[in-house]
């Protein structure tokens, strides 16, 4: 039987740098949330926020003890996508790389599918 691919993946940086900021938020959270809003020049924007309680119509992908929500209006746009954090000279932030995506702006902040 072959197996299906996760819906959204984490790296272990990712993964590290969530349950790092989980941890220093100074209040109890259940994970995080992934959403997706229109913005930027090419018309689509990631978002992260910390997930305080569920929805039931989120979308849950577990790495270990750590829980992702992703939104349902966000679902149709993350399927296959992976994130990941990346930390050097330049910049650090988290990023995504989208199977999906047909195009990004020059800033790299905002893609469409």
């Amino acid at each position: 039987m072959p197996k299906t691919k996760a819906i959204f993946t984490v790296t272990e940086a990712a993964a590290q740098q969530v349950q790092h900021l989980l941890d220093q938020r100074g209040k109890p959270s259940i994970g995080i949330r992934i959403g997706v809003r229109q913005r930027g020049c090419s018309g689509n924007s990631y978002t992260l926020e910390y997930a305080d309680d569920t929805n039931p119509l989120d979308e849950v992908v577990s790495f270990g003890d750590l829980k992702i929500f992703i939104d349902p209006k966000a679902i149709l746009f993350v399927i296959g996508t992976e994130m990941d954090f990346k930390d050097d000279k330049l910049e650090s932030g988290f990023t995504f790389q989208n199977p999906n995506e047909k195009g990004r702006c020059g800033c790299g902040e905002s893609f469409h599918v």
